[in-house]
């Protein structure tokens, strides 16, 4: 029972180990959130935000800019669908 007592806590150890080895590498990195926090306090004071600072992660070059690309488009009704349909005359005595 002591060979499986010590190779659990062996293999706790190295899985804490490399727990701790991605964290740091994760946090040793220059990537910051974007929206920052100082733009969500200027956000919240109703200071608009129009761009966000870079934050740090590698540029798309081949994305669209979105909000120029896109369509919108309101659904119609079809005229041969207009007053289709019989209603009932209204009489008045």
């Amino acid at each position: 029972m002591t060979d499986h007592t010590e190779a659990t806590k062996k293999r706790l150890q190295e899985e804490a180990e490399a727990r701790e080895k991605l964290r740091a590498a994760r946090d040793a990195t220059a990537v910051k959130p974007t929206p920052t926090q100082v733009e969500n306090d200027l956000a919240a004071s109703g200071v608009p935000v129009p761009e966000h600072e870079p934050d740090g992660s590698p540029t798309e070059s081949g994305m669209q800019d979105k909000s120029t690309h896109t369509r919108h488009a309101e659904a119609k009704p079809a005229a041969s669908q207009r007053g289709s349909y019989a209603t009932r005359a209204s009489t008045s005595e």
